[in-house]
């Protein structure tokens, strides 16, 4: 057990704050004052000895050779020949972030190896997730004998048989959990295959994108032996790095080892506003400055994965992909347009999810199901049930005849999409599968209970251990004044944070409330003083009907411990910082 950060050990959201390392796990040392990313590093797992190049991520210090992963030389040389021969390619992607990114950034890098390259993205509602037997022989019709599935295919066995049957060669590129048997694609490359090593499945946190990166990466060194850019230039495929920064951030991959210098990298790229696509989306988005990993995150990521959930599917690579401005703005502009609207369908669709939670209040994963539920937000409202629950979420959408389309979130330490597949093998499901955090299934309506006892039964112990496990982590105490513009730059560069990789939280105070109230719809906004004579903003997101919440509101006069994440305000006239409330004790 850790020790308890300023002997807190029952804040209002009823947890300890513990300290994310303490004194005895840095054994005893000193660090200087001004030390501070060191000791951001060392709190989140890196050795001594490794600080310096954890501290600059750069691809060489962290890319794997991509040959470390199963089939990957077999699909790089494919992939050469079909470049050599100017024969057409399919991009096959997922209709999320990922699955954009994925396509776009091998549609780009085809392009500039003057391939005739196109890209296919399965409508949600018509078509669902993953490649169909009937899109892939359509593709194959068309002209393309060879596609490449992003984002999708692990489980895709009748489908790739189909192609297969009808002579279209399918490469996979996915980063899903697989089961034993593999599809009898011509190359599977994923990190997450049964069959690799320890070597390859330390990466198997990659998006789909970093394993399409990296499929890059072996596709130019095979046509480079082959010597095939003696007369030609090779493209630079470090320019699509924004691409990977977006779609490995939007898929919520932790964002340690080589996706953190994948983003790292992405960043700088994106910041050059080469994607003239990107470069919309930020525009649409309101982003003048560089863009960090929180702006892909909540600004840039949702408008992408808008077009998925309820517009046009392949709005997000053809955003990603076209050198037209005026067509990137326009796209930019629909795709926030229908992030509004997939907004106002989310808070109805959340609204009956938490009124439909109580049938399961007390079961280990909060299963429900509705009709009428539009299944593009069934993920983005599993997500907001899983933060307002502590558990595990699947969320399900029934359609007319019967058959549900679910999405679910899991909380660290429990595996969401291994007990997909071990559900879908004892016929459970239609289909299913997915990664430890995310998953997604096609389950009868029927089978609803049957598949919540199912779940609930196999995930019970380690939701168990994971919710006692539960702690507020903090990594330093501020002063209020402390809560400043010059302590949000100081810890940059100790980022990007995201997954895997957390922000620094940070305690301060005491501190009494001067002011509070909801804005937005149900944000608690507070203005807080502390002893030091400081002031500084503060706010607690979709907590106004919370015990937080509440206790914040009424707790003009008393003293209290707060504790969250420091975040630039750049809203007023000049630099300021308001603190992104998580928890809060009483200091008296």
């Amino acid at each position: 057990m850790t020790e308890a950060a300023l002997g807190i050990t029952r804040s209002i959201l009823g947890q300890p704050w513990h300290w994310r390392r303490t004194s005895a796990e840095m054994g005893g040392e000193s660090l200087a004052p001004d030390d501070l990313v060191t000791q951001l590093l060392l709190a989140r797992g890196v050795a001594r000895d490794d600080i310096e190049r954890q501290r600059t991520p750069t691809l060489r210090g962290f890319m794997p050779d991509p040959s470390l992963f199963r089939d990957m030389d077999a699909a790089a040389a494919r992939l050469a020949d079909a470049v050599q021969a100017r024969e057409a390619v399919t991009i096959f992607g997922d209709y999320d972030v990922d699955g954009a990114t994925s396509a776009a950034l091998l549609v780009r890098l085809l392009r500039a190896l003057d391939v005739p390259v196109g890209a296919y993205i399965p409508d949600r509602l018509m078509e669902g997730y993953g490649p169909s037997g009937a899109a892939l022989v359509k593709i194959g019709e068309a002209g393309s004998k060879l596609v490449v599935t992003v984002d999708c295919g692990a489980q895709a066995f009748d489908a790739i048989a189909e192609a297969k049957a009808a002579g279209v060669e399918v490469i996979v590129v996915d980063h899903h959990q697989c089961a034993t048997m593999l599809p009898d694609a011509f190359a599977v490359v994923n990190p997450n295959r049964l069959d690799e090593d320890a070597e390859a499945a330390i990466h198997g946190n990659l998006a789909a994108v970093g394993v399409a990166f990296l499929l890059g990466a072996a596709l130019l060194r095979t046509l480079r032996a082959r010597g095939h850019f003696g007369d030609r230039p090779e493209p630079a495929l470090i320019e699509l790095l924004d691409l990977v920064a977006l779609g490995t951030v939007a898929d919520v991959a932790r964002l340690t080892g080589f996706n953190r210098a994948l983003v790292t990298q992405g960043l700088k790229v994106m910041a050059k506003r080469g994607n003239i696509g990107m470069a919309a989306l930020m525009d649409a988005a309101r982003l003048t400055r560089p863009p960090s990993a929180s702006d892909m995150g909540f600004a840039l990521g949702p408008r992408i994965n808008a077009g998925g959930r309820v517009g046009k599917s392949d709005l997000g690579v053809r955003l990603l992909t076209t050198g037209d401005p005026q067509e990137a703005a326009d796209i930019a502009a629909e795709l926030n347009r229908l992030n509004e609207e997939r907004r106002a369908i989310e808070a109805a669709v959340l609204d009956e999810a938490i009124a439909a939670s109580a049938s399961c209040a007390n079961a280990p994963v909060a299963i429900v199901a509705g009709e009428g539920w539009h299944p593009g937000v069934i993920g983005i409202v599993a997500g907001r049930l899983k933060e307002k629950l502590h558990r595990p979420a699947i969320v399900i959408a029934v359609d007319g005849e019967g058959i549900g389309k679910g999405s679910g979130r899991s909380i660290s330490g429990v595996d969401l999409g291994a007990a997909i597949l071990a559900a879908k093998e004892t016929g459970l499901l239609v289909a299913g599968g997915g990664h430890a955090m995310a998953a997604g299934l096609t389950v009868e309506a029927g089978k609803v209970d049957a598949l919540g006892a199912f779940l609930n039964d196999r995930l019970a112990a380690d939701v168990e251990r994971a919710s006692g496990d539960k702690s507020l982590l903090i990594d330093a105490v501020l002063a209020p004044r402390g809560i400043n513009p010059l302590w949000c730059e100081a810890i940059e560069s100790a980022g990007p944070y995201g997954a895997g990789w957390p922000a620094p939280r940070v305690a301060t105070g005491p501190v009494r409330i001067v002011e509070s109230g909801i804005v937005g719809t149900d944000h608690v906004r507070l203005i807080v003083s502390g002893d030091d004579g400081a002031r500084f903003k503060a706010i607690a997101f979709r907590s106004a009907e919370s015990e937080l919440g509440q206790t914040l509101l009424k707790a003009r006069g008393r003293k209290l411990w707060l504790a969250g994440r420091a975040k630039r305000d750049d809203w007023g006239s000049r630099p300021a910082a308001e603190l992104h409330l998580e928890d809060a004790a009483w200091a008296d």
